[in-house]
């Protein structure tokens, strides 16, 4: 067992800023010079009062999210999302369409039959969801009462670079959770954004909404209480009692975000790590990426080696040298680097260096097969 810290290339829950989590080892014992740890202050509390303010704030100036939009800190993770969003905004006689892109969407679509009609408006499953689709390749139905997008797929490593093209009238939803925060995003071409904490944005456990007003209001008033979103927007997500640690950990992460720069500089810092294991994917004759080039993800750079058998010895020596995390969803075998906003790039340095070395050792082999 090592007592050192090690590059973790998990994708989800996966790395935090260390500086973050040096601060919430004090946090924990005691927060804000209060005596008392964070996981132990009650929601209805100043000290804590203070905490979710601070961290609405920060949500907000990192996207300049309109004063028409509610910031809610919520529970159930994203899949929980996937039925809350047609349950409140669907119903038996409306339609929304849904953009499959991978796993997640699937989920999404799940979810969302028993409440309402989906129209399925395109799809990329054909080639193993290794693509995003061209707005041409799009069908709406004819008038949707909503459109839903995953804009990163973590099991695929694809990524949407930009926002579809939506029928007018028909709002923007979107499950972000595994590209929140890691570019520049304008708040105003969705209605709806949710994320669960764990890729950019903190510990498991909270999943962060961002929700235009109209939509609270049209949302169905026949549900039980919690999966209202009105609730938690008339009560500053204070309804019941909240992820407090999340929400905490949730609000140093913006303001970590802030002290780097803010999102465009994330971008430039995402776009160049993931840039040094795709330009030594296209130079490998030994390893490949598996995304279509025009829809590799930042986040999520998947890759395969010669065979089954190499891809199982390169997962175990990474994990030897320190290089966690490596292995494939395992729907979809072979290896993924998840390379969030908080994985250094001398985390993909190191990585690119092995990959180099393994190469080498393992070419005559390869050949063999």
């Amino acid at each position: 067992m090592t007592t050192d810290r090690i590059f973790n290339f998990s994708a989800g829950p996966a790395a935090l800023p260390e500086a973050v989590l040096r601060k919430a080892q004090e946090a924990i014992w005691n927060v804000a010079g209060s005596g008392i740890g964070i996981m132990e202050h009650s929601h209805r509390g100043k000290v804590f009062d203070r905490i979710i303010a601070e961290a609405e704030e920060s949500c907000r100036s990192l996207a300049d999210i309109p004063d028409n939009y509610r910031v809610l800190y919520l529970q159930g993770g994203a899949s929980l999302q996937f039925a809350m969003v047609p349950m409140n905004l669907l119903g038996p006689d409306r339609t929304a369409d849904y953009l499959v892109t991978g796993v997640w969407s699937q989920k999404a679509v799940k979810e969302a039959k028993p409440i309402g009609k989906v129209h399925i408006a395109v799809s990329s499953e054909s080639t193993n969801f290794d693509r995003i689709p061209q707005p041409s390749e799009i069908r709406y139905s004819p008038s949707p009462v909503y459109v839903h997008i995953t804009t990163n797929n973590t099991i695929f490593g694809t990524q949407w670079k930009t926002e579809p093209p939506v029928p007018g009238g028909a709002p923007l939803i979107a499950d972000t959770s595994s590209d929140m925060y890691s570019r520049p995003i304008d708040i105003r071409k969705y209605g709806l954004i949710y994320a669960g904490a764990q890729k950019n944005l903190g510990p498991s456990g909270v999943v962060l909404v961002i929700i235009r007003d109209d939509l609270i209001e049209a949302g169905a008033k026949n549900l039980p209480t919690m999966l209202q979103y009105r609730t938690h927007a008339a009560e500053n997500s204070l309804y019941n009692t909240p992820p407090t640690f999340g929400i905490y950990f949730m609000g140093e992460v913006f303001k970590w975000i802030q002290s780097q720069g803010g999102l465009s500089a994330m971008a430039e810092h995402n776009e160049s790590k993931a840039g040094l294991l795709y330009d030594y994917l296209d130079s490998s004759d030994f390893f490949r990426g598996t995304v279509q080039r025009d829809s590799r993800s930042l986040m999520n750079v998947c890759f395969r080696a010669p065979t089954e058998e190499l891809e199982t010895k390169f997962i175990n020596e990474a994990t030897k040298r320190g290089l966690d995390g490596l292995k494939g969803h395992r729907s979809v075998g072979g290896m993924r680097a998840s390379i969030y906003n908080a994985c250094p790039r001398e985390a993909v340095e190191a990585l690119v260096r092995f990959m180099k070395e393994f190469e080498r050792a393992n070419r005559a082999e390869a050949a063999r097969t």
